[in-house]
């Protein structure tokens, strides 16, 4: 429990700084257990991809202007930090939250909606079987979601709602999309010069 309330401690003591919101986490990235971490590492390779940087320390922010954080926050074993979590996200700085959780009961994204509200809170269910849990929120008390372990999108619709106030995140996000745009149509072209049998072969 030390641990638990010293993680708590560290959070309130954060919320208290101050700090100066160009120097805090933009996007908090948290999961149900450390065994979410593979279906959550699409969130943090979007984040790279965007030149995110990871703040490991609240009180030594990294150069990157835009950051994301990363903790574990159990629904159900640590309620308590789930809440300080969730209470003290506005006041350090966090603009939107990434949470994934897993197992039939995968509560972490819905309660930090509620909790953190009205920070907007995206919900990756970890599982298939997580889906309905993470999805099922009542009227007015919103959550977004995205399909089972589609982490990465998660993390692309986070950095969407920065764009909205951020025009650096705006052509980060233009950027990534045209390159996908591009490899398309990079792929269509060498479908159709190539031939399918000449395209299976060098091109895969």
């Amino acid at each position: 429990m030390t641990a638990v309330t010293d993680l708590i401690d560290r959070l309130e003591s954060d919320a208290e700084r101050d700090a100066d919101p160009e120097t805090t986490p933009d996007v908090g990235v948290i999961m149900g257990s450390d065994s979410d971490l593979d279906a959550m590492q699409g969130a943090f390779d979007a984040l790279d991809e965007l030149g995110f940087a990871e703040q490991t320390d609240f009180a030594d922010p990294p150069a990157a202007r835009f950051t994301y954080e990363s903790y574990v926050v159990s629904a159900h074993r640590t309620p308590e930090l789930m809440y300080a979590y969730g209470e003290t996200a506005a006041e350090r700085g966090l603009d939107v939250i990434v949470a994934g959780a897993g197992g039939k009961s995968a509560d972490l994204p819905n309660m930090t909606a509620s909790i953190a509200y009205p920070i907007p809170v995206i919900g990756v269910p970890v599982q298939e079987k997580s889906v309905d849990s993470v999805i099922g929120m009542p009227t007015g008390a919103p959550i977004v979601a995205v399909d089972a372990g589609k982490s990465f999108n998660a993390a692309l619709s986070a950095a969407q709602v920065l764009a909205r106030e951020h025009d650096e995140v705006e052509r980060r996000l233009v950027d990534y999309h045209e390159g996908l745009t591009g490899g398309v149509a990079e792929t269509s072209a060498n479908l159709h010069d190539l031939g399918v049998e000449e395209f299976r072969r060098t091109w895969n």
